[in-house]
């Protein structure tokens, strides 16, 4: 450094009792220092640099170079006062002084003794204080002895961890005798705070010193030995990246001088490279680690190279936290929902409810699994496709009509050649998110066979209280599918097996009344065929006339897919037209549709058109919605035979002898004798019998077909009905009712005889449907017959030539 450097000897003990008297109290001036404390006996190197404190050194080096030099308890603190000086403070005295070309001085002092500042003499130019000094009481007890051997022991370890302490100073603390200049030594050199030291230079006590010093070296030792644990640890891990940069740089080398290419070692940095830029589970990324070690050590040539390629590359691309934010605006989402499809209240009701759920809970709340049952063509998928647009997620559908194999669903484990992981894994990879919308499309089409049952591997993936960990045999690795809104898609819910069903929230869709279905052609089919026929330009219009004559004719179905096909035929018509240079009508009317659909295919009733005997119209539930279903019933000479056609199922079949056995029971009270039973065949069929039936809701239907054979009564052909029967008459609920009445409503028939435990059911009827038709309720067969035949007087000889 440079400055004026001046050659001050330290002076000796001997020399320094020579200098310093002993007397009780002394007038010295005052040095008073910022995050130092200076200790008796100990040599301290001192910055002064303010002016009182230059001309406080001053005085004391043209006096005997004395100095009480005192802390500052604020260290910001440039004048302090009384009140910012600690009271207990060192006697000094002034060694070597150093003066530095900024104005400032370095001086080096030795304390003496503690001191205790009585009162300040002097505060003009530079402070001087009174002080008493304190004696300490140097003789060594036993207590003392075992005192310094703790703390020199604890001190030894804290020399051996702390690189900031030399080594010299353990060897210069073991060869001292005295209790309390140990301390002060100890404090001197360790990395006490400041208030730490100054507790200690406080304590006149040498044994209580060395007790608190004791304390303050154990919590530090315990400090240190902490540090030093965490610094092993961050070395050791340098050293193995190190370690393993060295050996892959070796195994490069290696693979160069062999003469095989890097084409294997470019692809393990690429997968390294992307990997350590995505954010994956703990689990996931000690997995990705270890296959891939092992695809490094791994010869290009070894057979596993491309399995194990192929399966990081799978857990690169799949997605593990990436989350899109959900659109929580119950308004907006409203808005596209009624703009993207008609009706439907329920389902669009039961989404903005998850919504407002949503708002409320946040992610604690659980995504649902909804199930959309229903007709064909009743808007099951697109109302999927139309909720994951507005609420802001992606959308992925799987069809799973016809899947017979478990793996499918599951994934094949890794020792198969070509292994994949199943349709979930492989459609959230193409989603790209944790948090799409999945809909499972035709779950009620699964099958089962001895490659497992499919069915059985979707309980996990669509139960809320386990799917957080998907189990995939392919990535043997738990995928979390919680956030995902599984929306599943069926015609009908019984195929679905129970526990499967029981996991899942249904919605029913039903089908489409006739006023429904002209608003969804006007709003959404009429507009989309225009566009995608090119026809914009020519502003076509269909008037509602010909859209009723399209709806009554040419379609019979619940939901609108053939209307649709039907309007797009007669846009392909005009649209050819136009290409050939032809005109075509602005407006579509009822007598052009001959001329583009042909002639009607339904213009006949499904119903009779008379009154007829042993003919009853019943109603069935179908996956395509309603349907009605007429039932014959002929009587011919025989032997009481029974003769059943048209596929009828076991439940069907035995509903049949349940009626039949009612109708025996109860020949007498409708005027049947009963040897008709016995010398007449009995010959029950159910047209259209390419197509299977069964299911018990068509009992009270055949019962009153068999009645009105044996009676000669004649069934009224307006009257349609659906009901169990039991062998008492009793008349059991069923379901479907709704679909029934759309059914019995689209063919013209205006009476309806239901189970009266199906009242409560009529709430989902539209109210079109039930002001133009009239509900009976029946509770037994009695009520039923009477709605559904004609009773004449003529009944006596009837009966027995009804064949």
């Amino acid at each position: 450094m440079d400055g004026e450097y001046l050659p001050t000897m330290i002076p000796s003990e001997k020399d320094l009792d020579a200098l310093v008297d002993n007397k009780p109290e002394a007038e010295l001036p005052l040095l008073p220092v910022r995050d130092t404390v200076v200790f008796p006996r100990m040599l301290t190197p001192l910055f002064v640099g303010r002016d009182r404190s230059l001309m406080a050194l001053e005085a004391s080096l043209a006096e005997n170079s004395q100095l009480v030099v005192v802390t500052q308890r604020d260290a910001e603190q440039e004048e302090p006062t009384a009140d910012d000086l600690f009271t207990i403070g060192a006697e000094v005295v002034v060694g070597r002084v150093l003066r530095m070309p900024d104005g400032s001085t370095n001086i080096l002092v030795q304390g003496y003794r503690r001191v205790e500042i009585m009162e300040f003499i002097q505060q003009e130019s530079y402070a001087m204080v009174r002080v008493r000094r304190l004696e300490e009481d140097n003789e060594k007890s036993l207590s003392s002895e075992a005192l310094m051997r703790a703390v020199l022991a604890l001190f030894e370890k804290c020399v051996h961890l702390n690189r900031n302490v030399p080594d010299d100073a353990y060897v210069a603390a073991m060869n001292i005798d005295e209790p309390g200049w140990l301390a002060d030594m100890i404090a001197s050199v360790m990395d006490f705070d400041m208030e730490q030291r100054q507790q200690i230079l406080d304590t006149v006590d040498p044994t209580i010193r060395l007790q608190r010093l004791s304390i303050m070296l154990a919590q530090e030792l315990d400090v240190l030995e902490l540090e030093s644990q965490i610094q092993d640890q961050v070395q050791q891990e340098v050293d193995k990246g190190q370690r393993e940069y060295f050996l892959r740089e070796q195994m490069r080398v290696i693979q160069n001088e062999l003469g095989e290419l890097d084409i294997q070692l470019a692809e393990v940095n690429e997968l390294r490279r992307k990997m350590e830029q995505i954010e994956l589970p703990e689990a996931v990324r000690a997995k990705a680690d270890k296959e891939l070690s092992r695809l490094a050590m791994m010869p290009p040539a070894a057979p596993e190279v491309g399995i194990i390629r192929t399966y990081l590359d799978w857990i690169v691309d799949l997605p593990w936290v990436e989350m899109t934010e959900d659109n929580t605006d119950i308004t907006y989402v409203a808005q596209m929902l009624d703009g993207n499809h008609f009706g439907i209240p329920k389902a669009k009701e039961r989404i903005l409810e998850h919504i407002a759920v949503r708002q409320r809970a946040g992610d604690k709340m659980r995504s649902p699994i909804l199930c959309f049952v229903g007709p064909p063509g009743t808007g099951k998928t697109s109302l999927g496709r139309s909720i994951a647009e507005a609420l802001g997620r992606k959308f992925v559908r799987i069809s799973l009509g016809g899947i017979r194999d478990e793996a499918e669903i599951r994934g094949h484990r890794r020792t198969y050649i070509g292994a994949l992981p199943g349709r979930i894994i492989q459609s959230m990879r193409r989603a790209g998110t944790i948090n799409p919308l999945f809909m499972l499309d035709e779950i009620d089409k699964i099958g089962a066979d001895f490659r497992g049952d499919p069915s059985a591997a979707l309980l996990e993936a669509l139960d809320p209280e386990q799917n957080y960990s998907f189990s995939d045999h392919y990535l043997e690795l738990d995928y979390d599918l919680s956030k995902v809104m599984f929306i599943t898609t069926a015609n009908l819910l019984y195929p679905i097996p129970a526990a499967l069903r029981d996991r899942m929230e249904v919605i029913e869709f039903s089908g489409y009344i006739e006023e429904e279905k002209l608003e969804i052609a006007r709003q959404f089919l009429i507009p989309r065929q225009i566009e995608e026929h090119g026809l914009e330009d020519v502003k076509l219009k269909m008037s509602d006339r010909a859209l009723q004559e399209i709806i009554r004719e040419y379609t019979y179905e619940a939901g609108v897919r053939n209307l649709e096909r039907e309007i797009g035929q007669i846009c392909r018509k005009l649209t050819r037209r136009l290409a050939e240079k032809k005109s075509i009508p602005k407006t579509i009317t009822p007598q052009a549709l001959s001329k583009y659909l042909g002639p009607p295919r339904f213009s006949e009733q499904k119903i009779e058109q008379n009154d007829e005997v042993g003919i009853a119209t019943g109603i069935a539930y179908t996956e395509a919605g309603g349907d009605i279903m007429p039932i014959e019933v002929a009587l011919m000479p025989g032997k009481g035979q029974l003769t059943l056609t048209g596929q009828l199922g076991d439940v069907m079949q035995e509903s049949i002898q349940a009626a039949l056995s009612f109708t025996r029971s109860n020949a007498k009270k409708y005027n049947i004798k009963p040897a008709n039973f016995e010398n007449l065949d009995i010959h029950l069929h159910v047209p259209e019998g390419a197509i299977p039936k069964d299911g018990p809701s068509a009992g009270i239907t055949m019962a009153t077909a068999l009645v009105s054979a044996f009676s000669n009564y004649k069934v009224r052909c307006n009257v349609a009905m659906t009901g169990e029967i039991t062998l008492r008459g009793k008349v059991l609920p069923i379901g479907g009712l709704k679909e029934k009445m759309l059914a019995a409503h689209r063919a013209g028939i205006n009476t309806i005889i239901v189970p009266t435990k199906n009242k409560k059911d009529l709430v989902d009827v539209p109210k079109k449907v039930q002001r133009d038709m009239n509900v009976i309720f029946a509770d037994k067969m009695d009520d039923v017959l009477k709605t559904a035949l004609i009773i004449t007087k003529k009944k006596k000889s009837k009966s027995a030539s009804a064949s």
